[in-house]
């Protein structure tokens, strides 16, 4: 029943996203130039939120645009209604939907989907990863010369974080074969099914990643924080909205990254 609404709720949203993609006339900044909210953003939460609801009322609630609904249930539903609103925004055809469930705040089960494509990533702990029911798994390779990897940013007022993260980027452009970025769950998904070879990025929300992590992690990869530590997924009431930094890839490519990174 969980996995089917978690289905559910995914193409329900992305239906959503379809029918105002390309439509798109008027935004909210919200905390920074680079974080933005449409209407279609509030509507696909909201649809989220219900189908979830209607099969499971008493459980935990985490929406980026509706903030966290603590109803002391083991089970936490964490959703983002548009990963890449900037993307849907200008009319680009990189954004999605994803669906977290929180098991003690474990990640339990996720779904990423790319209503574009029509190509729905899942997976479920312990059980494996798949694309549209088929079996994926992280890239095969071992030298950085030879993958693409995505890294991403965004505007920040912290001090020095921009040139960090400019000397993060001159760091892994002179080790592997070429950069990519999408800025938003495709790039978790195509280290998943292999396309890429890894990804990183400073600046996450707990939506943004925890259903990415999960299935990167079921296709035999690893995600972490940039220094290789576990990521947390308590939610509190006073801090789910907090930073999160995550890399990803397969374990022998992580490793090397977390090396470079860290010289």
């Amino acid at each position: 029943m969980m996995k089917q609404t978690l289905h559910t709720a995914l193409y329900d949203a992305g239906k959503i996203l379809l029918a105002n993609f390309g439509k798109i006339n008027d935004y909210t900044v919200k905390e920074s130039q680079s974080s933005i909210v449409t209407k279609t953003d509030v509507d696909s939460e909201k649809r989220i939120m219900q189908v979830i609801s209607d099969e499971f009322p008493a459980h935990n609630l985490l929406g980026e645009e509706t903030g966290f609904r603590n109803k002391k249930s083991e089970y936490t539903w964490v959703a983002d209604p548009i990963d890449g609103t900037s993307n849907f925004a200008a009319g680009i055809p990189w954004f999605g939907v994803i669906i977290c469930v929180l098991k003690d705040f474990k990640p339990l089960m996720a779904g990423c989907y790319l209503p574009v494509q029509d190509q729905l990533y899942f997976a479920e702990i312990g059980e494996g990863a798949t694309l549209n029911g088929h079996p994926i798994s992280v890239s095969k390779e071992r030298d950085l010369k030879n993958i693409l990897m995505a890294y991403s940013l965004d505007f920040s007022d912290e001090p020095g974080k921009t040139k960090q993260e400019a000397k993060t980027i001159e760091l892994l452009v002179q080790n592997i074969r070429n950069l990519r970025s999408t800025n938003c769950l495709i790039d978790f998904c195509y280290t998943a099914d292999g396309k890429l070879g890894g990804c990183a990025n400073r600046t996450t929300k707990i939506w943004d990643i925890a259903g990415p992590a999960l299935i990167i992690q079921e296709a035999g990869g690893i995600a972490t924080n940039l220094q290789g530590k576990k990521l947390d997924f308590s939610v509190r009431d006073e801090d789910y909205g907090r930073n999160f930094e995550i890399l990803a890839a397969n374990k022998i490519l992580h490793k090397k990254v977390i090396s470079l990174l860290n010289k």
